[in-house]
């Protein structure tokens, strides 16, 4: 399996606030959506309840403490170990959030899809955790002005565990 982290963080590694993102990059979106398709993705349970509706076309496992948690089509689980467990162990899977989440996946991920958003730092609850450079090496990176659809410069990253 490869496991990759798949986030938009800001360069104070934000990532959202109140179970909100907190900027609108419909190219991210596109990114997102085009990377994760057919695969399974894995999430917090408020990461998985901020969305109007499960994505479609992708698995989802929802890790949550709550032992009764139930969502239709989805598969539910208690900890990342069996979250893991529950996907294919020969495909990519995607860690999709939020920030505790991240932290608890980082040091088991082979890859990194970060959406890095310039020329912001906001206020935060949800934090991406610091890549570090003696681990990760950055193996590409496509810069993104900011536009008429886009308030921010933004750069699609992909790292690669040393």
């Amino acid at each position: 399996m490869t496991l990759t982290l798949i986030a938009a963080a800001a360069e104070n590694n934000a990532l959202g606030k109140d179970n909100q993102m907190i900027w609108h990059l419909p190219d991210d979106f596109k990114r997102f959506k085009q990377i994760t398709t057919g695969h399974y993705i894995i999430m917090g349970r408020k990461t998985f309840e901020s969305f109007p509706r499960p994505l479609p076309n992708r698995t989802h496992v929802i890790i949550t403490r709550q032992e009764d948690y139930k969502a239709e089509g989805c598969i539910v689980v208690n900890s990342l170990n069996a979250a893991i467990a529950a996907c294919p162990q020969d495909e990519e899977v995607f860690v999709i959030g939020g920030g505790e989440i991240y932290k608890q996946s980082i040091d088991r991920a082979d890859k990194i899809e970060l959406t890095k958003v310039y020329d912001t730092s906001p206020e935060a609850d949800a934090f991406f955790p610091d890549i570090d450079p003696k681990k990760w090496e950055l193996a590409e990176e496509v810069f993104h002005p900011k536009d008429e659809k886009h308030a921010y410069d933004m750069a699609f990253q992909t790292w690669l565990r040393k």
